[in-house]
């Protein structure tokens, strides 16, 4: 008997999943085929996704003569003949509800993440591993199609649903001629025309894997199936051509394994604050693989100077109200903006930008002595159970007025060397780079531990103070020299400390982790006792 054909979409909020639904129902009713649709609402905040299951039969009602089949509402585990989902990990997950199955499904995803509110609460790294969600896909799917969907949709400047229909006619699925689809999405308005366009080009994508899957089965084995390879114009475009502004003897004096990551930290460092700044962070490098390389077996490769180059350029381009200027005064953020609201000619659009600049904020740009004296005022006047002092502003951005503050405030970086958080930043890096010297001295594997410390200096605020401490406490009371304890032990305590620190933000499994391996743990804080007014009593006259 023939069985309608099961599809389950999956969409986050705002892209278009009920109307790719739609869509598909009118697809199927142009080609005269009975089809039904159910949605399942997901929730907010990047927690989950809005599921749409539909059942298509793939017989045209002329052919039933008066018959019509029963439809179901709801997707059957293992009895799913299509997946399609806009997110990587939501393909997983639906996955893991046991919907797809290895001798059935044919799952169509994209490549891309949207990051849910689980992975961005992590202290550390929380991203999921983007090479094993993948293995799922291909280990529960008969075939299956995995394109950067994200890519598309800017390129083409449509959402995610146009694009997803593409796939889906692509995969030859349905019974239906591309005709059929297109009709669907055909008009004379801008947007429909981005749709075309998206349309398009997931069509062109997935035959051009399933004609490099059909091409491979021949030569290889029938079972073989593949996912979307890599082009080179992909590969240039992913690749972050900074090597072209970095020195070439530069690039030379480093491991090839490590020039890339170089290339990027060169130029983020030196558009923050200039070349000199950028020639500062080589120098620092320099010095690191020279201890790395002395008398080291694994000189060729240099982990310790390649890891710290990635902390070493994050640290270096803090974040403070002059960087915050210069990134929303540039060109393209206008541009990105106006292509995320689909600004059409003769549209007006306005930017306003809310800033809440604190003391530690301006005291940033002080010289040392002026900052220390305001800084101190503003805690005076949080023991006295006072607020922390701010000043809320709202700019707007797309005015003569707002644009010529933001590029002032962004010209203010040639003082920014004079400036107290720059002084204050500049030497906690010294103590830091000094530490992963000394660690040279007891193993270059201790070297790497302290080296990876430098993931504790992240966001900013409470946020960045509270890493700095971390990271200061662990480097005067764990990575100092212990002769009762063995080199593997000490590797072992800084790597196992490092870890709980990023676990917790109240910072109670570092703690632990510090008395577990004979440290002593931070000292408390004092904090101010805040009184605060009920408004629900009346005061006596």
């Amino acid at each position: 008997m023939t069985q309608p054909v099961s599809i389950l979409l999956c969409a986050l909020g705002g892209e278009g999943g009920g109307v790719l639904a739609n869509w598909l129902i009118d697809v199927a009713r142009l080609a005269d085929c009975p089809a039904q649709a159910t949605s399942i609402p997901g929730v907010a905040q990047r927690t989950g996704a809005t599921t749409y299951y539909l059942e298509i039969y793939p017989i045209q009602r002329t052919e039933l003569a008066g018959r019509m089949p029963v439809l179901g509402l709801n997707p059957l585990p293992g009895r799913l003949d299509a997946l399609v989902s806009s997110e990587l990990l939501e393909t997983a997950r639906q996955i893991a509800n046991g919907l797809a199955s290895n001798d059935r499904t044919c799952v169509i995803s994209s490549s891309s993440r949207t990051l849910t509110t689980a992975e961005k609460m992590v202290m550390g790294d929380g991203r999921q591993d983007d090479g094993a969600l993948m293995g799922v896909i291909a280990e529960n799917s008969l075939r299956h199609h995995v394109l950067d969907m994200a890519r598309i949709c800017q390129e083409t400047g449509t959402l995610v649903s146009a694009v997803m229909l593409g796939a889906i006619a692509a995969s030859g699925l349905l019974p239906f001629a591309r005709a059929h689809y297109e009709s669907v999405l055909a008009g004379k308005s801008a947007s429909a025309k981005a749709s075309l366009r998206g349309f398009e080009m997931a069509f062109d994508h997935v035959s051009k894997q399933k004609e490099q899957a059909h091409y491979l089965e021949k030569i290889w084995s029938p079972s073989f199936s593949q996912s979307e390879p890599l082009s080179s114009e992909q590969d240039n475009n992913s690749n972050f051509n900074a090597q072209a502004q970095v020195p070439k003897q530069v690039l030379a004096e480093f491991p090839a394994d490590m020039r890339k990551v170089l290339a990027l930290a060169y130029n983020r460092v030196a558009q923050y604050q200039g070349q000199a700044y950028a020639q500062l962070l080589i120098e620092r490098l320099r010095k690191i693989k020279q201890q790395e390389t002395d008398g080291a077996s694994n000189a060729a490769s240099c982990p310790v100077t390649a890891e710290s180059t990635r902390w070493l350029a994050l640290w270096m381009a803090y974040d403070d109200i002059i960087q915050v200027a210069f990134l929303k005064s540039r060109a393209h953020r206008w541009q990105r903006v106006s292509e995320e609201v689909k600004l059409q000619e003769g549209e007006l659009l306005k930017i306003y930008d809310h800033f809440k600049p604190g003391v530690p904020e301006l005291a940033a740009m002080l010289p040392v002595s002026w900052a220390q004296a305001l800084l101190k005022w503003d805690k005076q006047r949080i023991a006295n159970g006072k607020s922390p002092w701010s000043m809320p502003i709202k700019l707007a951005r797309h005015s003569v007025w707002g644009m010529l503050s933001l590029r002032f405030l962004s010209l203010l970086r040639v003082f920014r060397p004079y400036g107290h958080r720059y002084i204050t930043e500049q030497a906690l890096i010294e103590e830091w780079l000094s530490g992963i010297g000394r660690a040279f001295s007891v193993s270059p594997l201790l070297a790497l531990e302290v080296a990876r410390c430098g993931q504790l200096i992240k966001g900013y605020g409470s946020t960045n103070e509270r890493g700095k401490e971390n990271l200061l406490h662990i480097l005067h009371t764990v990575c100092v020299p212990n002769s009762a304890k063995s080199v593997a032990e000490q590797i072992s305590a800084v790597a196992q400390i490092r870890k709980a620190a990023l676990q917790d933000e109240a910072g109670q499994q570092l703690d632990q982790a510090l008395m577990l391996h004979g440290a002593p743990a931070r000292p408390i804080k004092a904090q101010p006792i805040l009184w605060m007014k009920n408004p629900r009593l009346k005061s006596n006259p």
